[in-house]
């Protein structure tokens, strides 16, 4: 079989990924004879090496981007990784629909060790690392191709505040928490507090609640859960040269941040 057969018969289960095991597997070839029919649909922008053995189709619809939604072939991918992920941080908030900054990143969080960032063409997926998996809060969502796991929005905002010195900062992602309020329901944040063990992400993340959103109930929540832990001061923007100061809220946050949102 030819590698162009197999990829039509992919396309025909609404699969938009492979491997180099799959092509030596399913076209009875060797890999320097399908290594040249890979170049050829690659030089054509029917195929993309996305990292080493592994190829996203481009399909028309997708050819004049260079790129496929990161939903069509996420699962595939770390499936052939044999590696644990969800889609979190803004991509998590753009399905959701609470994506105010339009970012063109994909971001994906995994088991350590960490992968390498793939930043190819107009592809550009970040990975963040955690070795905490979550025991909870991670959601299948259905794309054209099939489920992939997706933060939960409860985790997806508790991971932006955690992870705020690596993205941008609490300015750039406050209108996002914002919106993604909306999507929080109380069985999603009972989930969360139930294994969360980053105290001081919820102090930061319930103080930011009580700030862009003073009537909303879930701050009790996060406070009443936080009543029953040891809790220290913090900054509301983590900085190793700084140690929180004085601090008057019920919260402990030091804030060493002029909050600014654009919504």
């Amino acid at each position: 079989m030819l590698v162009a057969e197999y990829i039509k018969k992919l396309l025909a289960v609404e699969e938009y990924a492979f491997s180099m095991n799959e092509l030596l597997r399913e076209t009875g070839k060797g890999k320097t004879a399908i290594l040249r029919e890979l170049a050829r649909l690659i030089e054509k922008d029917e195929v993309f090496n996305l990292r080493q053995g592994f190829y996203l189709i481009l399909t028309p619809r997708y050819s004049s981007l260079g790129k496929l939604p990161i939903s069509l072939y996420i699962h595939k991918l770390f499936d052939y990784l044999g590696r644990r992920y969800y889609l979190g941080f803004y991509s998590a908030a753009k399905a959701y629909g609470a994506s105010h900054q339009q970012a063109q990143r994909d971001y994906v969080m995994t088991q350590a060790p960490k992968l390498l960032d793939i930043q190819k063409s107009a592809i550009d997926i970040r990975f963040l690392t955690t070795s905490a998996w979550p025991e909870k809060n991670i959601l299948s969502k259905k794309s054209d191709a099939g489920i992939y796991h997706i933060s939960s929005p409860a985790l997806t905002m508790a991971d932006l505040v955690h992870y705020q010195n690596k993205l941008g900062g609490l300015n750039r992602m406050l209108s996002t928490i914002e919106e993604l309020l909306e999507d929080v329901t109380q069985n999603d944040l009972n989930d969360l507090l139930g294994w969360y063990s980053q105290n001081a992400t919820l102090q930061r993340l319930g103080f930011l609640i009580s700030e862009v959103d003073p009537e909303n109930s879930l701050c009790d929540s996060i406070f009443e859960h936080l009543e029953k832990q040891k809790t220290y001061p913090v900054l509301l923007q983590p900085d190793t040269r700084q140690k929180p100061g004085a601090v008057d809220n019920k919260w402990k946050v030091d804030t060493n941040l002029q909050l600014e949102s654009d919504l």
